[in-house]
């Protein structure tokens, strides 16, 4: 996988594909419902994991409508739309990191069965949406970028499942905090990985464009 992640493997399967369009439109609606699930989950329970997954899905559903506007379009614009959505995912990263500081200053103990719950949901969905997704996770740029924000979810979700775990055995907010850690350091490696495939495709399909007649 680290050769696919420089740019070495090349796509096996074509640009458009009906049912690869059909996949992301599934794991747009997915995601969108999950966003809402989560987020009120995390706010009823009072987790910082689940609150960081909840802007993880909303970030995914947008990610999953961009990669639904640039399908069939020239490799150039789909490595564009990659590097911005490695920039997001970066971002989310950032964001999760400063959640999860924060929640080691204040100290709240989330509910541990609510978790738990909202975490096996969402890992259902998740994992639905990635062996949907599994056979296409060695494509170009943005294919790539789907695929590996869908397989972090996933991990995600076990891990909150996980976490809640550990508060109920602990009673302590520090499992939550741990994966929020986690979550957050695995879209910083998953950003890198994006951004960086795209920016080696990029320089390529700039030469490879046809240019216009003066």
């Amino acid at each position: 996988m680290s050769d696919c992640c420089s740019g070495a493997c090349a796509s096996t399967k074509p640009v458009v594909d009906p049912r690869y369009r059909r996949i992301l439109w599934i794991a747009l609606v997915i995601n969108a419902l999950m966003f809402g699930v989560e987020l009120a989950g995390g706010l009823a329970s009072d987790s910082v994991a689940l609150l960081a997954d909840a802007v993880d899905f909303l970030g995914d559903a947008g990610n999953y409508a961009l990669s639904l506007l640039v399908l069939g379009s020239a490799v150039v614009w789909r490595s564009r739309t990659a590097l911005f959505k490695g920039a997001t995912m970066g971002a989310y990263g950032v964001f999760v990191l400063g959640k999860a500081a924060w929640h080691m200053v204040s100290g709240p103990v989330p509910e541990p069965v609510m978790m738990g719950s909202v975490g096996l949901a969402a890992l259902i969905a998740n994992g639905t949406v990635a062996l949907l997704l599994y056979a296409y996770r060695d494509g170009d740029a943005n294919m790539r970028s789907v695929w590996l924000c869908t397989r972090n979810d996933a991990i995600g979700n076990l891990a909150v499942m996980l976490a809640a775990l550990g508060v109920f055995g602990t009673h302590s907010g520090w499992p939550d905090i741990g994966v929020a850690l986690v979550m957050g350091c695995l879209a910083l490696s998953a950003a890198r990985q994006v951004i960086k495939q795209a920016l080696t495709e990029m320089p390529k399909a700039q030469k490879s464009e046809p240019r216009r007649a003066d």
